[in-house]
């Protein structure tokens, strides 16, 4: 059985300590949401400075998710993902975010590239991949982070006009 050296489990640049940020601002957010159904109708617009400064040089994300109630559902949702993996989807028959992925990739029309060895660019592949879940995992903690503390601010304006 392999095992995760101290060292790599304790560097703040490791995947899974990446991961672990995401799962724990993932349960902060579903320990303090004890009223889910607040979030309906809240849209998701209002972002901290942060993250505007930070994606000034991106383009404008569209959110599928038309309130805080569905981005907080997507959220624990990937979360389950993370922690339980494809077992507990195969059980439920639902399909998983890399399933539906996997789906779109063999939807893409055939470009007439010659195909390429699977093995030879593994690990150009893997470095890819790699950045883009570090990029990934650090948007949902952000955003996490943010629902959670905008949720802290309604009930507490909510609690001062009683």
């Amino acid at each position: 059985m392999m095992q995760i050296s101290i060292d790599s489990a304790s560097n703040k640049h490791s995947l899974i300590n990446v991961m672990h940020r995401f799962i724990a601002a993932a349960n902060n957010m579903d320990e303090t949401i004890m009223v889910p159904s607040l979030l309906r109708d809240m849209p998701l617009e209002e972002q901290s400075k942060s993250q505007v400064e930070n994606n000034n040089n991106e383009p404008p994300s569209l959110n599928k998710q038309r309130d805080m109630y569905e981005h907080y559902l997507l959220l624990k949702s990937i979360k389950n993902d993370m922690e339980w993996g494809m077992l507990k989807r195969e059980m439920s028959s639902g399909a998983s975010f890399l399933e539906m992925a996997m789906k779109q990739e063999e939807q893409k029309p055939v470009t007439g590239e010659i195909p390429v060895d699977n093995n030879t660019d593994l690990e150009h592949q893997f470095h890819f991949h790699l950045k883009g879940l570090f990029g990934v995992l650090s948007k949902l903690t952000l955003q996490a982070d943010d629902l959670t503390n905008r949720y802290k601010r309604e009930i507490g304006a909510a609690n001062f006009m009683r």
